[in-house]
């Protein structure tokens, strides 16, 4: 998956979490940023003064809206999520909701107040998601195995043979983890490895070819259904 810390965004960073496969991140955005929020396979558990929500799984580009303020986030490694929050992927598909309606309000209130109150609200934010991880199931070697294929520019048919599974068991897997099917979850991982070539200086028919794209006109169709605008305008927000 690619990594937005190493891109030079005013405002944003992010560092590897000591939960396995996580990313910790902060951003405080300008008015001028402008920068959308591109499907990436994940879900993030958020932190906004005052607030702790969680960022489902994206199948079109997110646009915040509101004026500028601080966030903190735990970006959970693609399928993970589910197992530590304790909803399925698809139920909050292209949703931001509150946390108080996954858990319960008092103990949502008592985990604000803690973000809130320390010197460094990421590493809060994380230590939250460490606690909930520690009293959860591991969600398992599988769905790992299932990203690492289809990252890989595997097609879902040789990824589900390779697993031992159906297709019809793959999809229902697959929704229920990243929030829609393995066809769209491969779309959106190769999306993520043509930006990282493409911000890497790599021509735009090179980059199509390498990462599994027809010709670099079904890039430039998948870069706009997925993330709203042309490629070129994408990279020049950063």
């Amino acid at each position: 998956m690619a990594v937005d810390g190493a891109l030079a965004v005013p405002g944003y960073a992010e560092r590897a979490s000591r939960l396995s496969g996580a990313v910790v991140w902060t951003n405080t955005p300008s008015a001028a940023t402008g920068r959308p929020v591109l499907p990436d396979g994940c879900m993030d558990l958020l932190w906004t003064e005052g607030r702790l929500l969680v960022a489902g799984p994206d199948t079109r580009a997110y646009h915040p809206g509101g004026p500028p303020t601080r966030w903190a986030g735990v970006r959970f490694y693609p399928g993970t999520a589910p197992t530590y929050l304790g909803i399925p992927a698809h139920e909050l598909r292209d949703r931001r909701v509150a946390l108080a309606d996954l858990w319960p309000a008092a103990e949502v209130r008592r985990l604000t107040g803690r973000v809130d109150a320390a010197a460094d609200p990421s590493t809060a934010l994380e230590e939250i998601a460490l606690d909930r991880a520690g009293r959860t199931a591991d969600p398992g070697p599988l769905l790992r195995a299932l990203v690492a294929a289809l990252d890989a520019g595997r097609s879902v048919a040789a990824t589900a043979d390779e697993l031992g599974l159906g297709a019809r068991q793959l999809h229902r897997r697959s929704l229920a983890a990243f929030g829609y099917g393995p066809k769209t979850l491969a779309r959106v991982l190769r999306l993520q490895r043509a930006l990282a070539l493409a911000r890497s200086g790599v021509p735009f028919a090179e980059t199509a070819a390498r990462t599994g794209f027809a010709d670099q006109a079904h890039l430039a169709r998948d870069v706009r259904e997925l993330a709203g605008m042309p490629l070129g305008d994408l990279l020049a927000r950063g």
